[in-house]
């Protein structure tokens, strides 16, 4: 039995592997974050695993972004000009959007955190700490200068990253508050209520 209220009815979207991902992409990411805002003798080491367990996590993505569930799939993401320009339209609308997935909006916002994660993990792997006396596994392979360039861009990319991370669960109490769309509860359960199909 299909559930209906107005023009939406409650359907599943997300697919059990992407909601896993998800969760546990998302709370590696927010507590490496902060391994390495406060980093201390004690906890550098870990700082580097979760950072490696990060770069797994996203290589399932890709794999699940070109393989997996048509609900994790990039082809999914509306991210044409078409879409973008539609998105914004409708973004200050008091109504759920009833999409199905994710908006253009959304989507940008998928790309751009995912962008700015791979590049903090990509450099951590170079990085040094003169601090702890600690480096990345490959900054033994680059010259001393780019070490010091890629550790500037690893620290500063993390100041980024919690912008990204910020607007995203802004947009979430955005979209819960002024449009009346739970984009919460799907990423749970997997099931949304999204625009009918007759």
């Amino acid at each position: 039995m299909i559930l209906q209220k107005g023009g939406l009815e409650r359907r599943r979207v997300w697919h059990a592997l992407i909601r896993v991902w998800h969760w546990v992409f998302a709370v590696l990411v927010i507590v490496n974050w902060g391994l390495g805002e406060f980093l201390a003798f004690q906890t550098i080491n870990w700082h580097f695993y979760l950072g490696y367990s990060i770069l797994g996590l996203l290589m399932v993505r890709l794999y699940l972004g070109l393989c997996g569930p048509q609900s994790a799939r990039f082809t999914a993401l509306p991210l044409s000009p078409h879409a973008i320009i539609e998105s914004l339209r409708s973004f200050f609308a008091r109504s759920p959007t009833g999409a199905a997935g994710h908006t253009a909006m959304g989507a940008l916002s998928i790309v751009a955190m995912l962008v700015a994660v791979l590049l903090q993990a990509t450099t951590g792997l170079f990085v040094e700490s003169e601090e702890f006396f600690e480096t990345g596994p490959l900054a033994q392979y680059v010259s001393d200068s780019l070490v010091s360039w890629i550790t500037r861009v690893h620290h500063f990319n993390a100041k980024v990253l919690l912008v990204l991370v910020g607007l995203h669960v802004s947009a979430i109490a955005y979209y819960r508050v002024w449009k009346r769309e739970d984009l919460l509860t799907p990423m749970i359960t997997g099931w949304k209520w999204v625009k009918r199909i007759d």
